[in-house]
């Protein structure tokens, strides 16, 4: 077996659905800054979003009411420092949006694929029975499967729907149906025989 890697570069976070209290907008983008604001022995965290179209401000709520020395140290100086990668984290969080009561916009992310080009015509070339992709993917927003494997491997809607039907790639899940999304470090298996049975035929 040879393994390649499949990296998603991710462009942006998601737009939050929410509308605007100021103009006819439905959607806010995030700052990447956190505030912070001290209560007696207790603090408040927000991740600041602001409206696409008048810029005005949201506080999407990470810590409320609580005391400093109960927020991990390291954690607690990313939130002071801005932290990219921290504000990233909260922005993708499912689990956060839930608990604001606002909806993520999945759709409104770009990304770009980086990856090694091998064809489907280089795995019939090869001499390895099973081909491998491990996809990297740091932040999950419903990306596909399928998506990244035409792409990847530059085949046509047909030729991809082919190889589902023989199911002649296979992912943690099992063999390979479009409706199945990433998950980081995800590994992509292509049966070469079944491939080349596929191409015969």
């Amino acid at each position: 077996m040879i393994q390649y890697i499949w990296e998603v570069k991710i462009m942006n976070t998601p737009f939050l659905k929410r509308k605007c209290s100021h103009c006819s907008s439905d959607r806010f983008y995030c700052s990447e800054k956190f505030r912070m604001n001290a209560q007696k022995k207790n603090i408040d965290i927000w991740l600041i979003y602001n409206c696409l179209k008048c810029g005005s401000s949201y506080n999407m709520t990470i810590f409320s009411r609580i005391k400093p020395e109960n927020i991990d140290k390291n954690l607690f100086n990313k939130f002071s420092e801005n932290c990219t990668k921290t504000a990233w984290d909260y922005a993708f969080s499912r689990e956060t949006a839930r608990k604001n009561n606002v909806e993520l916009d999945f759709e409104s992310v770009r990304y770009e694929l980086e990856y090694e080009k091998v064809s489907a015509e280089d795995i019939l070339n090869g001499d390895h029975d099973i081909i491998a992709f491990e996809i990297k993917y740091p932040f999950d927003f419903n990306l596909k499967f399928s998506s990244v494997i035409k792409k990847c491997l530059q085949l046509s809607t047909n030729k991809l729907n082919q190889l589902i039907t023989e199911e002649a790639i296979h992912i943690p899940q099992g063999p390979l149906q479009k409706k199945h999304k990433i998950k980081n470090k995800d590994i992509v298996r292509i049966n070469r025989a079944r491939l080349k049975s596929m191409y015969n035929s």
